[in-house]
């Protein structure tokens, strides 16, 4: 089963050409509980990670990159990772994939180049608590006698889409603009915001100038287990005076085809998944209810994150139409993700085309994307999630987050955090936990 897609990957676009990047060698250190991988490349490369169980893998995925020596890494009982194992995929990428000794939850960063040093991507396996049946249905029951859940909360996590890439340009405006770059830029803002918004983590789908597949895009969303997707574009037109706007969600006519297509494909998946049930043994009746109910839940709650965004996006720039649109786009035909498509503007219309170039724009609309997903989560957020709990009230540090960083997010002094949580200095660590103090009560 799917399980994760960590950490947002490089922001650098790759070199163009094939193979741009090659990895050196692979380094594998214990520290504690942590178990440290050190890619060593000779250039940059875009990465995403995810993890699969049965047994448990982490699956490190290196966009334009080849292995120059075996990778192999030392034996080590201690460590989470018992073996290494990579192939070319896709005729340009490389994929490594780990076998581990236990289910994990994988961190990663990138070290930017010192003169004469290598490209480095750091991997971080911590151990995940295998949770009982019976340890997660346990309820804890609240002062006010209410029943709450004593799994950790979760942050809801939103895929953010930048359309087309690599050898697509998408539509060109008429200043040769081109809307695969403008649409990573905003996308690479709104990704910012997100991540400082308590709650909230962003998962950027295509972090770099290359491209992928739709089918492609809307597995590495589910692979994220996102709570929403996003996929942002450039629209075009041979009339050069229309301008605005808009967002679309599946037609009733896409989701019939992805229905028929999602219950075909369960015959020959082991994987298959619906909202976290697996449905490939399942008889046709049952499996057709399932699939009904996700993508009746998943249509509507894109509806609603569609107008939300809708009515934010007013205070940006001229709407085209008020209302949502709905349309067959592939892109939007996963069966259980809410999903809207985000037109940013007309690429085709001069003075848009301008707009979209500017950083002044493209903030302007990550802020109202940002704020309809607020209103989309006031009302929609998933249980288990700090923000269907109100619980924005506690911080899990990230390998590579400085206690600034995050009193910055959270909007506090650096002496005002350390003295909620005790903390004689301003080291911290990876995995510990920190008291956020609520604002306005």
């Amino acid at each position: 089963m799917l399980r994760g897609l960590a950490g947002l990957g490089l922001l650098v676009a790759p070199l163009p050409g094939w193979a741009r990047s090659g990895v050196q060698r692979l380094r594998m250190s214990v520290d504690g509980d942590t178990t440290r991988l050190v890619f060593d490349m000779d250039g940059p490369a875009d990465h995403t990670i995810f993890t699969l169980d049965g047994p448990d893998r982490v699956v490190v995925d290196l966009a334009g990159a080849r292995a120059l020596d075996s990778l192999d890494v030392a034996s080590n009982p201690r460590a989470l990772v018992k073996g290494v194992r990579h192939a070319q995929r896709n005729g340009t990428d490389l994929r490594v994939v780990l076998d581990l000794r236990a289910a994990s939850e994988p961190h990663s960063f990138v070290l930017l180049p010192a003169q004469g040093s290598p490209h480095r991507l750091v991997l971080d396996l911590t151990e995940r608590p295998r949770t009982t049946a019976v340890a997660r249905n346990a309820p804890e029951v609240s002062p006010n006698g209410a029943a709450r859940s004593t799994d950790p909360l979760r942050e809801v996590v939103v895929a953010i889409d930048p359309g087309h890439g690599g050898h697509d340009p998408g539509a060109i405006g008429p200043g040769g603009t081109r809307e695969k770059d403008v649409v990573l830029q905003i996308a690479r803002r709104l990704a910012e915001r997100v991540e400082r918004e308590p709650g909230m983590r962003p998962v950027l789908i295509r972090t770099g100038d290359y491209f992928l597949p739709l089918r492609e895009r809307i597995n590495r969303a589910r692979a994220a287990d996102a709570d929403v997707f996003l996929s942002i574009h450039a629209d075009a037109i041979h009339d050069r005076r229309v301008q605005g706007s808009s967002v679309y969600i599946l037609s009733e006519r896409g989701a019939s085809s992805e229905a028929a297509r999602f219950l075909a494909q369960r015959e020959n998946s082991a994987d298959l998944r619906l909202g976290g049930v697996p449905i490939e043994r399942t008889d046709d009746s049952l499996a057709g209810v399932l699939l009904d109910l996700a993508q009746s839940g998943s249509l509507e709650a894109s509806h609603s994150l569609a107008a939300r965004l809708i009515s934010e996006m007013h205070r940006v720039g001229k709407v085209r139409k008020p209302e949502v649109e709905r349309a067959n786009f592939a892109v939007l035909r996963s069966p259980d993700v809410p999903s809207v498509l985000i037109e940013a503007a007309f690429i085709s219309n001069p003075s848009e085309e301008r707009k979209l170039r500017t950083a002044s724009f493209q903030g302007s609309l990550a802020d109202a994307v940002l704020t309809g997903l607020r209103a989309y989560f006031a009302t929609h957020a998933p249980p288990g999630t700090m923000i269907a709990e109100g619980r924005n009230d506690r911080h899990i540090i990230r390998p590579g987050e400085t206690l600034s960083v995050i009193a910055n997010r959270y909007q506090m002094t650096v002496a005002e955090l350390q003295a909620v949580n005790d903390l004689p200095n301003d080291r911290i660590f990876a995995g510990q936990v920190l008291q956020i103090p609520l604002r306005g009560g």
